[in-house]
């Protein structure tokens, strides 16, 4: 799935609920979107998420009850939100967060099913056990 280089749209909204953990956007083409704080912390364009370079991502777990505990613009192209967990090198594109509004379903059930063949889970701590190839229990 290939990001965007430049919006397609500009944002005309941001809003925070912290309540609900979401962080909402609405742009200029009547686009919006609610976005799980824990979504935008997996999905963070940061390095220190997404590697390097292919193949050097870094599965986010445990990221469930991440809170987002400010947001700070960067020039009048993107914000850099601060997560509960320490988490703050990312850079949020207007173009990366309209692409992940966009693609939010798609982008969800592939996290849900690496984090499951990963063996681990949303909870921070609550990581399922893995079993051991070619073993049994007794």
């Amino acid at each position: 799935m290939k990001q965007p280089e430049t919006s397609p749209a500009n944002p005309t909204g941001l809003t925070v609920r912290k309540q609900s953990r979401l962080l909402e956007v609405a742009f200029d083409d009547g686009a919006s979107y609610s976005l799980p704080f824990e979504f935008l912390r997996v999905y963070s364009p940061s390095a220190e998420v997404r590697g390097h370079g292919a193949g050097q991502e870094v599965l986010q777990t445990g990221m469930r009850e991440v809170l987002l505990t400010a947001l700070e613009p960067v020039g009048n192209y993107a914000v850099q939100p601060h997560f509960s967990d320490g988490h703050n090198t990312g850079i949020y594109t207007w173009a990366y967060l309209y692409w992940l509004g966009a693609n939010q379903a798609q982008l969800w059930e592939d996290y849900l099913r690496r984090l499951d063949e990963a063996g681990h889970g949303r909870e921070q701590g609550r990581d399922l056990p893995m079993a051991a190839k070619g073993g049994h229990c007794h």
